[in-house]
């Protein structure tokens, strides 16, 4: 029979014929059960959210005022002028800034906000597996043992 691999890291090997994860192995046949848990949300996660949305949103509030108190205050013509092209450059100078920090946001929401476990229960009780932040890595793991483990693939 030949063997399969589903999924390979350096700390996860899922194989038609067994598991290797963290310097465990085990064999298909000892996995009575398999499930999964989420920890609780990480709130710092989610404030470093909010700290990089406003990170973008304050370059473009400045550059609004800026316009804003252009055409406002009875000021030279040429201060006017200055004051509102200041602003517009400020807000244009905002793109590749949101760019790179919504590139980062994106990221974030990969990683995930919670820590997620995959748990077996064997002959010998139950064994955490797995234990990642990573919501990505996460999903192609346990996506990886459940193809690894269904009837069809285990012939």
């Amino acid at each position: 029979m030949k063997m399969t691999t589903y999924y390979r890291d350096p700390d996860v090997w899922i194989t038609s014929t067994g598991v290797r994860m963290h310097g465990r192995d085990l064999r298909l046949e000892e996995l009575l059960q398999v499930w999964h848990t989420r920890g609780r949300r990480s709130w710092s996660t989610i404030a470093g959210r909010g700290v990089t949305g406003l990170a973008i949103l304050t370059p473009l509030a400045v550059g609004l005022l800026a316009v804003l108190v252009a055409l406002v205050i009875d000021a030279s013509t040429a201060t006017t002028i200055a004051l509102a092209g200041g602003g517009v450059l400020v807000g244009l100078a905002t793109a590749p800034l949101a760019d790179v920090l919504l590139e980062r946001v994106d990221r974030s929401y990969d990683r995930g906000s919670r820590v997620r476990e995959i748990w077996a229960r064997t002959a010998a009780g139950d064994v955490l597996l797995l234990s990642t932040p990573d919501a990505a890595r996460f999903g192609r793991i346990y996506r990886a043992l459940q193809r690894a483990l269904e009837p069809a693939t285990r012939r």
